[in-house]
């Protein structure tokens, strides 16, 4: 692993090779060194060097596969240089790297690296249950809202939002909005949902399934956090952002960061993928550098690398334009 690249000068580098490339792959994919195949699992495949793939000894259909097989790079003509570059970039660009940055500095279309960033985010996407509860007994977790989507005065007459007689409704952000709810786990991980709503029955199912028993949880003065289980501290904004260890202001933290890359890189996110945009800020933010925990660049890059296996999506489910099944 010393031979790996550290820093981006070095990927760039090393990852010219497409030989390097494979090899990098090969052990993230398979750490043990037996390369198995994705059709039937066998692990004693040869190896063919001069088309860099694998010829598994059992006689099947796709008995011959590449080390893109069954991960996010397959059927994809780019070549795992770039692919490599534009991980490394996403995985430690803290505000985000938007596709034409992308487009311009891999030499690939705009719409080549639209696909590509997505597709990246997909290894970002971290499963709640296999990561586990945050907090635990006596630790304090933030808990926040926010509103993600753009001010109603500078939008079009025919997209503003019709005016909400219920002023109740309109102060829960429904108007042109996107609900986002966040759990910071006081110098650790968060986690960060789209929901429709922010009531009472949707937020205690948020705490529920992200907060383990016992944890102390800390919010703002708003009653959808009201009458859970747990021990609940509570900051009203209305007079003081901080009482002693009482406040918000990590998971506020968070959204500014969210927020930055949304604003300023991407600039315009459509509300259906803004869950993926919101994977990627919190992988980011999770796997941060930290006194106790001190990960590089390329450690954070290996790690994402390491999650292509199994997470593939095509272009037509990514804009919501799957092929109809045809009639008997």
């Amino acid at each position: 692993m010393n031979a790996w690249p550290k820093t981006l000068h070095d990927a760039i580098a090393y990852f010219a090779d497409p030989d390097n490339c494979v090899a990098f792959l090969v052990a993230q994919r398979w750490p043990d060194g037996d390369v198995v195949c994705p059709t039937c699992g066998r692990a004693d495949a040869k190896y063919l060097p001069a088309r860099r793939v694998w010829q598994c000894k059992t006689r099947h259909p796709k008995c011959q596969f590449s080390v893109k097989v069954g991960t996010i790079f397959e059927d994809s003509p780019i070549g795992l240089d770039k692919w490599l570059m534009a991980m490394w970039m996403v995985a430690n660009c803290k505000n985000g790297v938007s596709s034409y940055e992308i487009h311009r500095d891999l030499g690939v279309t705009q719409k080549t690296a639209w696909f590509m960033l997505h597709r990246i985010r997909l290894t970002m996407q971290e499963d709640s249950v296999s990561m586990g509860l945050i907090g635990g007994k006596g630790a304090p977790v933030e808990m926040d809202e926010t509103f993600i989507g753009g001010k109603i005065k500078n939008m079009h007459k025919n997209k503003k939002p019709k005016p909400i007689a219920n002023r109740t409704k309109r102060l829960s952000g429904v108007i042109g909005k996107t609900i986002v709810v966040g759990m910071l786990e006081r110098n650790g991980r968060v986690r960060a949902e789209v929901v429709l709503e922010r009531t009472q029955a949707v937020l205690h199912d948020l705490i529920y399934k992200h907060i383990a028993p016992g944890t102390t949880l800390m919010t703002d003065e708003h009653g959808g956090y009201k009458g859970t289980d747990y021990e609940h501290e509570i900051i009203n904004h209305a007079n003081e952002y901080v009482n002693g260890l009482i406040h918000t202001q990590g998971i506020e933290n968070f959204w500014s960061l969210l927020k930055r890359g949304l604003n300023g890189t991407y600039v315009s996110v459509e509300p259906f993928h803004l869950f993926r945009y919101i994977d990627e800020q919190a992988f980011r933010y999770n796997y941060r550098a930290t006194p106790n925990n001190p990960l590089k660049d390329a450690d954070r890059f290996a790690l994402t690398v390491s999650q292509v296996v199994g997470r593939r999506i095509t272009y037509k489910e990514l804009t919501g334009k799957m092929e109809q099944p045809r009639p008997f």
